[in-house]
């Protein structure tokens, strides 16, 4: 096989990006508690369809009830431990640890937490659109007992499951 000038001209500058740790972009949308750093966008690295980044949650911090509208999300738990809460109500939670994933669908109530008093919380978020989408939500009977969920796929499911 071999190169071709225009292939290999085209490829150069529209191929593989690499994005260094150092040269995350912090200028993005910022909730209090939590320090948001871009890293795959159009601006950055050309992508059309994804957005993906890094997300610290400090200690304590959690997020208020919101969606994401028609966005899909995806957050590997780098370090620390994840609470989430999802539902008309929050009604229902699971925690995620280091090299868990989380998948938040479209249009689902839901909010982010620390789940440590002391750690921080550093995960890596992907997200199906370039647009920072966030409807922050006022649930004023937020459940005071979520039922916790293990979320088990069609693959593993629990026994006697339904």
């Amino acid at each position: 096989m071999t190169d071709q000038p225009d292939s290999r001209s085209k490829w150069r500058l529209r191929g593989v990006r690499v994005v260094r740790s150092g040269e995350l972009d912090i200028n993005t949308a910022q909730t209090p508690g939590m320090n948001r750093a871009a890293a795959i966008t159009h601006a950055r690295a050309g992508a059309e369809k994804l957005w993906a980044g890094t997300v610290v949650i400090h200690a304590k911090a959690k997020t208020g009830a919101h969606h994401h509208g028609a966005v899909e999300s995806v957050i590997y738990v780098v370090s620390g431990r994840a609470r989430m809460k999802w539902g008309d109500r929050l009604e229902f939670t699971a925690e995620a640890g280091p090299g868990d994933f989380i998948y938040v669908p479209p249009f689902v109530p839901h909010q982010e937490i620390n789940a440590s008093d002391t750690e921080p919380l550093s995960c890596v978020l992907v997200r199906s659109g370039q647009e920072p989408v966030v409807v922050n939500l006022d649930i004023p009977a937020v459940e005071p007992n979520p039922e916790e969920v293990h979320w088990v796929d069609n693959l593993h499911a629990l026994p006697n499951a339904g």
